[in-house]
């Protein structure tokens, strides 16, 4: 095994992805006492973000896709919602089985009280911060991003 070392910016980032991971399980016990009252978990709550902001009917995938996460997670957590009537499967004109997922006026009241929950808590907890600083932190995870799935797609195209 060779003694690698990493660069001073391969450092850094190795600490702000440990510091997202940790971010990230604090956030969803967070948001799962937020909207527990409501009947949803973080899971279910991010699911049903990825549908409300989506500018137009979506599939299971695609909504997948963009949130980063496998489709089978997203098809259990929409099939679950499917049958309490949160969320209804629509034909999609390009595809015959990958139907569009639509809030019901159900979902979109769920969504809009979770909302309402919501924007307390972020206020509180965004005190103090500087929207610049916050959009730097927002570039810098968003370029990282970009880079891990142009990696990804780079596997799977070498993989054909």
């Amino acid at each position: 095994m060779k003694n690698e070392h990493w660069t001073k910016s391969g450092e850094a980032v190795t600490a702000l992805i440990l510091d997202v991971f940790r971010l990230n399980g604090r956030l969803q016990l967070a948001g799962d006492r937020l909207v527990a009252d409501l009947g949803l978990t973080s899971a279910r709550w991010q699911v049903l973000g990825a549908i409300a902001y989506a500018a137009h009917p979506e599939s299971v995938a695609w909504h997948a896709r963009t949130m980063g996460v496998h489709r089978q997670g997203v098809q259990r957590i929409v099939n679950e919602m499917e049958k309490e009537g949160i969320v209804e499967f629509q034909p999609n004109p390009h595809h015959k089985r990958a139907h569009l997922v639509v809030l019901t006026s159900k979902g979109q009241e769920l969504f809009e009280a979770a909302i309402a929950l919501q924007v307390p808590w972020v206020n509180d907890l965004s005190e103090g911060l500087s929207p610049d600083d916050i959009a730097i932190t927002q570039d810098v995870i968003a370029l990282l991003k970009n880079r891990l799935e142009a990696a990804s797609n780079s596997q799977k195209d070498g993989a054909r």
